[in-house]
């Protein structure tokens, strides 16, 4: 959506925000640097980053509140369950909520008239149209131009990212996101060592749940895991191919421009205001205002 805005295929954003949870993939924020020079800053389009802090290191220390991360979880009876999912909103939306406040000169708690709200846009493509939803909030219009403008699919758009040069575009969630497919997981392991001895080791070290949680108390009543068949990642199956990635492979994308992606499970991950686990909670991490 930067790129057609700055193209002038579609309007003329405002601004594009990317929320850091401070735990993406190296190659994550080497591209966002490039698209800032490349394209965001040519077209005069600012690029805000907002945060809300560190997931990893937050998870880790004892006198921080953590928003829990979705682990799997095994339970002292040796029944599977998992945590609550509350760090999406944590890290992506509250900091781009606050971004947006901000921006229209009404930070929290200030109320907000009803005549002022800005239309923010989303990447969903045509693929995901049931994840298109509404703004849970009245100064915020939510609108989908890779659907309503473009009528464009995920190949499309890797159609278009990779005739402008962008074709090695990168998944954007955090390394250690628990709803990564063992193709995601492969990828870290086969082609950053460094950045898989980091997840390693933080699978290794929530095995008792978040620091904060222990440390006040409430441990975990069980073991948690970021690898959903509950054991250590650096044990974990992960070389093996699931059913959904070996049909994924099979379609025509596996021969088109995006198969390296699909290799690399990109249907899994986290994005603001469509995260990719579950169903319920409402997709880049980069996207428009145009009030």
């Amino acid at each position: 959506m930067l790129a057609l805005s700055a193209e002038g295929i579609l309007p003329k954003v405002d601004y594009a925000i990317f929320a850091d949870t401070g735990w993406e993939p190296e190659a994550v924020y080497i591209h966002l640097d490039r698209l800032e020079r490349e394209i965001a800053k040519p077209a005069g389009i600012p690029i805000l980053r907002v945060s809300a802090g560190n997931i990893r290191d937050d998870a880790l220390n004892p006198e921080k509140r953590f928003a829990s991360m979705p682990l799997y979880v095994l339970n002292q009876d040796g029944r599977p369950g998992m945590t609550r999912r509350q760090c999406t909103g944590e890290y992506k939306v509250k900091p781009i909520k606050k971004a947006i406040r901000d921006l229209l000169g009404y930070p929290y708690p200030t109320r907000i008239p009803r005549d002022v709200w800005v239309e923010q846009w989303i990447g969903i493509s045509t693929d995901e149209f049931h994840r298109a939803k509404d703004a849970d909030v009245k100064y915020m219009h939510n609108r989908h131009p890779l659907i309503t403008d473009m009528n464009w699919s995920r190949s499309d758009c890797t159609r278009y990212l990779s005739s402008i040069g962008l074709a090695e575009t990168p998944k954007s969630s955090c390394l250690g996101c628990p709803f990564h497919g063992n193709a995601q997981w492969r990828h870290i392991r086969d082609t950053s060592p460094r950045e898989w001895e980091d997840v390693v080791a933080f699978d290794a070290a929530i095995r008792a749940g978040n620091a904060r949680a222990t440390a006040t108390g409430n441990p975990l009543l069980g073991q948690a895991f970021l690898h959903r068949s509950r054991v250590p990642l650096d044990q974990a199956p992960v070389d093996h191919v699931t059913a959904a990635e070996w049909a994924s492979l099979q379609t025509e994308l596996a021969d088109g421009p995006d198969a390296q992606e699909l290799e690399r499970g990109v249907a899994d991950g986290c994005s603001p205001w469509s995260c990719r686990g579950s169903d319920p909670e409402p997709t880049q991490d980069a996207f428009g205002l145009a009030s």
